[in-house]
């Protein structure tokens, strides 16, 4: 472990001043959320933007007084400038092991979008070159830090449900034509884009990982879906002979909802995965249901304020650059079933840390921003 890497000595400094961000990448989720995001996440403060639109860095480094802005040329150059501490890599995922990399060997810390990569190898090198160069790597779950989800957890752990049994989920949406999640060059795929979501609310519901996986993946024809899936359903088993089953769609209408079925109740998280819109819960117990409404928030500002934390205190990002794996392999495995149309058994895989109502972070939503040539990918918005 080389202790001469720049993160170490700005680390050390960075502990009575705020941490410095890169956004690398300034497509629709860093325009929509995490650039307005830093006006919630005092402790942390926008240097540079990254990105090969000169458009974009111009009117954008204008609207949020970023001092500079590189292109992806020029990404090294940032990186090595000494006027940053960490990057918030939002690019398409095809990109995210290169880019993670790269600012790892310069001592850079790193917090990048899930999911963390396309292959359980390009996981393994992002995590490698952290530990190796000493720097700390997060991936962005926001709902790891979201009230609504974590108290779900918190209640199918508290017994009120009885024996959970079983988890079932549908997110789906209209995806544009064009979008980079219908490429699969870039990593595209529902499971990639949104079935990360079902398969990472399961997994900490039931505080497991699955044993064994099977899929089926559909597609209606159309052009836009010539290189992706336009439909996956999954099964999931897990230890104790509990099952978690989804559906994700880039083709269907506007939905986004999760169930837990245990022996006494069950709850809805309806809508679950959402950031732009209030979540609810509909807890039935003993025939009798009471719905609450958890109000709409920012929900990026969180995972800054968190990781900064980390990179000034030293401690551990939890979710970790091991809980991305932990969902990539899940998805692999579930492309690799549907292509077989076989059941695929899964390693084992050690995963003890969970989030928590700890990790809770509340912050007032914001304001929509107006977005300088990017797009929302459904069609609806």
């Amino acid at each position: 472990m080389n202790t001469d890497k720049k993160s170490v000595r700005d680390t050390s400094s960075a502990r009575n001043r705020k941490v410095r961000y890169a956004i690398v990448g300034l497509g629709y989720i860093a325009q929509s959320a995490v650039l307005p995001a830093f006006a919630n996440a005092k402790n942390s403060e926008l240097l540079a933007l990254v990105s090969d639109d000169a458009t974009k860095l111009k009117t954008l480094s204008k609207k949020y007084k970023v001092p500079l802005t590189f292109s992806f040329e020029d990404y090294d150059l940032c990186l090595s400038s000494g006027e940053v501490d960490a990057v918030y890599i939002a690019l398409p995922n095809s990109m995210h092991r290169d880019y993670s990399v790269r600012a790892c060997e310069q001592g850079i810390h790193v917090l990048c979008e899930k999911p963390m990569a396309v292959t359980e190898a390009e996981c393994k090198d992002m995590i490698n070159a952290a530990v190796d160069n000493n720097v700390k790597l997060m991936v962005a779950y926001r709902l790891h830090f979201e009230e609504a989800n974590l108290k779900a957890i918190e209640l199918t752990q508290s017994g009120k449900l009885g024996d959970v049994r079983a988890f079932n989920s549908v997110f789906t949406m209209q995806v544009k034509e064009g979008d980079i999640r219908v490429q699969k060059e870039l990593g595209g795929g529902t499971l990639y884009d949104i079935g990360i979501y079902c398969i990472n609310a399961v997994r900490n519901i039931f505080r497991a990982e699955p044993v064994e996986v099977f899929a089926l993946s559909a597609n209606n024809g159309e052009k836009r879906f010539e290189e992706i899936d336009e439909m996956t359903s999954a099964i999931l088993r897990f230890p104790g002979d509990r099952l978690a089953s989804f559906t994700t769609s880039f083709g269907a209408a506007d939905i986004s909802f999760y169930e837990i079925i245990g022996t006494d109740g069950t709850l809805r998280v309806d809508p679950a995965y959402e950031y732009a819109d209030d979540l609810k819960h509909q807890l039935t117990l003993k025939g009798k249901t009471r719905e609450r409404v958890f109000r709409k928030r920012d929900q990026f500002a969180p995972e800054l304020i968190y990781f900064s934390d980390c990179v000034t205190t030293g401690n551990d990002p939890e979710p970790s650059g091991t809980e991305g794996l932990a969902d990539v392999r899940i998805i692999r495995a579930l492309y690799k079933s549907a292509e077989n149309g076989e059941p695929v058994r899964m390693d084992n895989f050690e995963k003890e840390e969970r989030p928590t109502m700890e990790q809770e972070i509340h912050k007032m939503p914001v304001d929509k921003p107006r977005l300088v040539r990017a797009a929302a990918p459904s069609r609806k918005d």
